[in-house]
């Protein structure tokens, strides 16, 4: 099988084993950090790491991590988030997702973002974005994914519940709409087109984001930092945290939201 192909049977086989678990319950305990983890994470994270092995990369994933497994990374490695959104699995709202990546020279090349309850699927290639749904373990209905970025601005955050910052900034860039939505289904709107604009102001793990950030550039869009340069991964000084970002349908809109946000900067909101 292909990098991709074999990224996506462990997307599959991970996503079963998250829904046997969440259709019967379970608890979870709290990390270092203070997140929380379920038997969920580490199953679907067992299972991924099995079909990786044998394409003999390095795997950056969140559990391992969390346990002091950090390899070396190379010019070439995975970037594994086994259960993004662990605390909507413990809310029961099914916006939780698989997140896998492969990472080339700090930029993620591959992605696939797994939703195991409604099956939404989104994948990146060398070839662009698609969206498809899993159905009786096989991907149907599959599509391609372009961002859509005309028309009015939608941006993927929520007014209410969101950074102090966002108010502020939807108030200056005439929002029509926030679409609120959990873990790493936030990139598969902007990918889609049901969302132009995804501002992230508070910290996030390089495996939040690296399937997502594929996805998003292969679909046409952008992941920047508030330096105008690309979103990248592999920092382990910094924890593998990454710094604010702005994913966008477009150069020119995420130019113009980072100008903005360096604004609200400038003048004291915390971002």
């Amino acid at each position: 099988m292909s990098e991709i192909e074999t990224m996506l049977a462990a997307a599959i086989e991970a996503a079963g084993a998250i829904s046997e678990i969440y259709a019967r319950g379970t608890v979870a305990r709290h990390k270092a950090d203070g997140s929380p983890v379920t038997e969920a994470d580490a199953c679907a994270e067992e299972i991924i790491l099995r079909h990786l092995a044998p394409l003999g990369l390095p795997i950056l994933a969140e559990e391992s991590v969390a346990a002091g497994r950090i390899p070396a990374l190379g010019e070439r490695f995975f970037c594994v988030d086994p259960l993004d959104g662990t605390k909507e699995f413990l809310k029961r709202n099914g916006e939780f997702t698989v997140n896998i990546a492969l990472v080339e020279h700090g930029r993620p090349r591959l992605g696939i973002i797994l939703a195991p309850v409604t099956g939404a699927t989104y994948w990146a290639t060398s070839e662009g974005a698609h969206v498809g749904r899993l159905i009786d373990g096989g991907i149907r209905d599959v599509q391609p994914a372009t961002v859509v970025a005309d028309g009015p601005l939608r941006i993927v955050a929520s007014r209410s519940h969101g950074h102090p910052a966002l108010r502020v900034l939807c108030d200056r860039m005439a929002v029509a709409e926030d679409v609120t939505v959990g873990s790493s289904l936030k990139f598969g709107l902007l990918a889609t087109g049901a969302a132009q604009l995804y501002p992230r102001f508070g910290p996030t793990s390089e495996w939040d984001t690296a399937a997502g950030q594929a996805i998003i550039e292969a679909a046409g869009g952008v992941v920047l930092r508030l330096d105008g340069t690309p979103l990248t991964c592999g920092h382990p000084s910094v924890g593998f945290i990454n710094p604010t970002f702005v994913a966008a349908a477009s150069q020119a809109l995420a130019e113009a939201a980072i100008a903005e946000i360096l604004v609200i900067e400038a003048r004291g909101e915390q971002v």
